[in-house]
């Protein structure tokens, strides 16, 4: 299967403890944080392209644009959507959006791009020394 324009994903979960903005030192707010949102919206793009990938290859994400307009409670479902709009070269762009039961949550761009996993792997390693 090729990676081309119109592959999409959805993932979901559920928010809990670990997820909420006050678990991570936004003290008080209750509520989804935006970097689980962003994973949860990057993971809806790799869901789009997870059986297209050829072996050996991965992704990573090289660019996030979002709203986040809204809050999640803890206990809320939530859900997100992917859709790839463009294939430059390596480079994949897809429009994402999160929702959960009362409507939007957040919405945007997401940029990720393919990389031989041997080789990422061998250039943090050569970078860190690791």
């Amino acid at each position: 299967m090729d990676i081309s324009p119109g592959l999409e994903g959805e993932v979901e979960m559920e928010v809990s403890r670990r997820h909420l903005s006050s678990t991570t030192g936004n003290f008080g707010a209750d509520v989804l944080s935006t970097h689980e949102v962003v994973l949860l919206l990057e993971r809806a793009a790799r869901e789009a392209i997870k059986d297209c990938l050829p072996e050996g290859m991965i992704t990573v994400g090289t660019r996030v644009d979002i709203q986040h307009v809204a809050a999640a409670l803890l206990g809320a479902r939530v859900w997100a959507h992917a859709r790839l709009e463009e294939v430059r070269g390596r480079k994949l762009f897809f429009d994402v959006e999160a929702f959960d039961s009362f409507g939007l949550l957040a919405h945007g761009t997401n940029e990720q791009r393919m990389v031989r996993r041997a080789a990422f792997l061998a250039r943090i390693h050569q970078r860190t020394g690791i």
